[in-house]
């Protein structure tokens, strides 16, 4: 079933887009939310019309979509997360955190406007900004542990642990060792 989009759909098109979805999908969601409407030749033919009529307003809007695009385009975020001492989440870091951090340093944006999967590790990531349909702006994250100094003395900790108990376990078979060979050669 062909739609022409009514509204910006992450994951499915940009305003005034030809679709092709599925007659439930179409039929069900779509429609009945005002965010599409059936692409007949009458509804293909006004579209074409408006389009021609707003092309130098969606210029503009390209024009302050790569405006605001160039504002974050050199941004890198630091997330702090709590991590367990496996480098595992508790919990993720979500498209809503990372447009958190960028209102923190000022830039407002919508969360529904960023896509990325959800993080479950330390590390680095990219979160895609979607300005308009032409615009999109790569944005670094970097996952950092919160208690990364509480791990690191934890691990050495289990390390210095770990050593004793290996060192004295040969010491302890040692003797054993003996007893058992002493009463054989009685």
């Amino acid at each position: 079933m062909e739609i022409i989009l009514k509204e910006d759909i992450i994951g499915l098109g940009f305003k005034n887009d030809i679709v092709n979805v599925k007659s439930g999908y179409g039929r069900n969601y779509l429609i009945p939310q005002g965010k599409g409407v059936i692409a007949s030749p009458s509804a293909k033919k006004i579209l074409a019309e408006n389009l021609k009529q707003q092309a130098h307003k969606i210029a503009a809007q390209k024009a302050a979509a790569e405006e605001r695009g160039n504002a974050i385009k050199d941004v890198t975020l630091t997330i702090a997360a709590k991590v367990s001492a496996t480098g595992q989440l508790y919990g993720s870091v979500t498209a809503n955190m990372v447009a958190d951090e960028l209102k923190k340093l000022g830039h407002d944006i919508d969360r529904k406007i960023i896509t990325m999967r959800d993080i479950k590790k330390v590390g680095e990531y990219t979160a895609l900004v979607h300005f308009h349909k032409e615009v999109i702006v790569e944005v670094p994250v970097i996952v950092i542990a919160e208690n990364a100094e509480e791990l690191k003395a934890e691990k050495e900790a289990m390390k210095a642990a770990a050593k004793p108990a290996a060192t004295e376990e040969p010491a302890e078979e040692a003797p054993a060792a003996e007893e058992a060979e002493a009463p054989a050669a009685e």
